[in-house]
């Protein structure tokens, strides 16, 4: 077991394993079988996971990162630019993309998601049944511009912070700025959207 856990790919791999006996379960024994509701919940199960990564990933650099470099050592900080970080914005990029993805399908496959991108307005708004659709498509557009600064504004500012591009000291510190103020705005953005995507689940199904 310990040779197992040590080694982080077949961690990850035996997670994998065992998530996929249950979602096999669920399949057999769930009262759509593999049909199309199973296929929502997988989707679902997939839009978490990769929403966990990603937000898990933007809390690490905002609550841990951005706050405690400017205390470490300077010999010690390219332990952390070279090599920490790059690592850590390749999962937070693709996770970031991955939620989206994920994201829509699961809203096309359920038939909202024209409804929610257009705040309910789509077909006419009706107060009493649409609303659930303005709050979920709030949070689908909070979770989108959220995405986009990823990677419209964070990665390329942070290639140029970290040196991945050929900048100037000035140029360094600039992108440093932006991309912390657009890492910033994200967190914001983060815990509102957050409430749409649980609550609107939990209360309206």
């Amino acid at each position: 077991m310990a040779a197992l856990l040590l080694n982080f790919r077949n961690t990850i791999i035996a997670s994998f394993v065992l998530a996929l006996i249950f979602i096999i379960g669920y399949g057999m024994h769930g009262p759509d079988h593999f049909g199309l509701i199973f296929w929502q919940a997988v989707f679902r199960w997939m839009h978490v996971v990769f929403g966990i990564l990603w937000i898990g990933l933007l809390y690490y650099f905002n609550f841990v990162q951005i706050r405690v470099m400017p205390s470490i050592p300077a010999e010690l900080k390219p332990a952390v630019s070279k090599h920490i970080a790059p690592e850590a914005l390749f999962w937070f990029r693709y996770a970031a993309l991955a939620t989206v993805i994920m994201g829509l399908i699961l809203g096309g496959s359920r038939g909202y998601l024209l409804k929610a991108l257009t705040l309910g307005l789509a077909g006419g708004f009706n107060p009493v049944s649409d609303t659930q659709y303005t709050l979920l498509g709030a949070g689908m557009w909070l979770g989108l511009i959220m995405a986009f600064n990823v990677w419209f504004f964070i990665w390329p500012n942070q290639k140029i912070a970290l040196g991945m591009v050929e900048a100037d000291a000035d140029a360094k510190a600039k992108a440093a700025k932006t991309a912390t103020l657009f890492s910033r705005t994200n967190t914001l953005l983060s815990l509102p959207m957050l409430v749409t995507m649980t609550m609107n689940q939990t209360l309206f199904g």
